[in-house]
């Protein structure tokens, strides 16, 4: 039985990521969010050095969840740690591992994505493999750092089939370049807006010309929250007749008043302290609110952000020479009075990611319940006579 899951798995990754390409992207459609361009990618992988990986479980109409990754460099993230900090706006959830890295403002292992109650099982198989990486044979510490949605609606979450393999799997993935969107990975059964959410990501550049450096804003999303669905300020879900406390007011009855949850992960080469990147991570919430997100009771929305960036990283490797490292550490960061670039980026890709992760989603079928996808058509039609696509990108003036 366990190999014949893990076979599931590999086959449910290549499904997955190839029903997902029929699907555009948000900026496929003449959406255009914010004023600022997007990397390469318009991808959190457009951040130098930041890998991504999914794996994604499927079994029949019973399992519908996985894994994803993302690790801020391909070095030993223990070794060679990245100043990072944590924004919670809303508390009901579980993201493992917040309480060290809001004291010592920094991240020491890849940071992982999955189902509520394979939070556990996915931590221990990090510090499983995590431990077994050379250098690292004397280590009796690790603080894995994993973060989740609840997907029950979708899958049989009390099954909890997450295992070291899975976690192993999706550490070999992890890779520079396009990130798998919709229903892969950790958001293979998350729901948001009433329709099928995901995993989905967008970055941006900072205009050169604001005088800051040439720097990368990348965000990832796992959505599977509610509220009231706003494209470019189009009332969407108001239109489609789906969206929180629909039931009740127009019906009587019902209990969709929007819980759900988003886990928000941000990257940067700007080199940030973890109080400007606590500052940074508060801001993606402003992106979030933007989609018609009103983060309602039951609803766990956190927000980790970290930056890449070599000049403020802390390296607790011994020096070559076996003497003791200096007790001064000496850094290179940007003023907090010139933040608000990076602000206004965050923003942007975080509105942005999420609506990747509703338009690259597919049908996800549980127990004979299907979850639908946003529904393309009907909403271009709504964007249009909205006047709500197109726009122009103006970080190039």
């Amino acid at each position: 039985m366990r190999t014949a899951l893990f076979i599931c798995v590999l086959l449910g990754v290549a499904s997955g990521g190839a029903e997902s390409q029929d699907r555009p992207r948000a900026r496929d459609l003449g959406i255009r969010v914010g004023i600022f361009q997007p990397g390469a990618q318009n991808a959190i992988t457009d951040v130098p050095g930041v890998l991504v990986g999914s794996v994604t479980l499927r079994e029949g109409d019973s399992i519908a969840t996985g894994l994803t990754a993302i690790l801020p460099h391909s070095g030993n993230v223990y070794r060679s740690r990245v100043p990072a900090a944590v924004h919670v706006l809303n508390g009901f959830g579980k993201m493992l591992g917040i309480a060290q890295v809001q004291e010592l403002g920094e991240l020491e292992s890849p940071i992982l994505l999955t189902c509520t109650l394979c939070v556990w099982r996915a931590a221990d198989g990090l510090v499983e493999y995590l431990l077994s990486q050379p250098g690292m044979e004397s280590v009796r510490s690790i603080n894995p750092v994993v973060a989740e949605t609840n997907d029950g609606r979708l899958s049989d979450i009390r099954s909890r089939p997450i295992r070291p393999e899975h976690v192993r799997a999706v550490l070999a993935d992890a890779r520079g370049g396009a990130v798998e969107e919709g229903s892969v990975g950790a958001g293979t059964g998350t729901v948001a807006f009433g329709w099928k959410g995901g995993i989905g990501t967008s970055s941006r550049r900072v205009p050169a010309a604001l005088g800051i450096g040439d720097y990368t804003v990348g965000v990832l999303v796992q959505s599977n929250f509610g509220g009231i669905l706003t494209i470019s300020g189009a009332p969407v879900g108001r239109e489609l007749g789906r969206y929180s406390f629909a039931d009740q007011l127009e019906r009587g009855s019902g209990d969709a008043d929007g819980r759900g949850s988003i886990i928000i992960v941000i990257a940067t080469d700007a080199p940030l302290d973890a109080f400007t990147l606590r500052s940074l991570a508060e801001r993606a919430a402003l992106g979030l609110a933007r989609t018609g997100s009103f983060s309602s009771f039951g609803s766990g929305d956190f927000i980790i952000a970290f930056s890449t960036a070599e000049s403020v990283r802390r390296s607790n490797a011994m020096p070559a020479d076996g003497r003791e490292p200096s007790p001064l550490a000496e850094t290179t960061q940007l003023r907090q009075d010139r933040m608000s670039p990076l602000y206004e980026a965050v923003v942007e890709a975080t509105e942005e990611a999420i609506y990747n992760s509703l338009f690259r989603a597919t049908a996800v079928r549980y127990r004979g319940t299907t979850v639908d996808p946003l529904p393309i058509d009907r909403t271009l039609e709504i964007l249009r006579r909205y006047n709500a696509l197109g726009g122009r990108d103006r970080s190039s003036q």
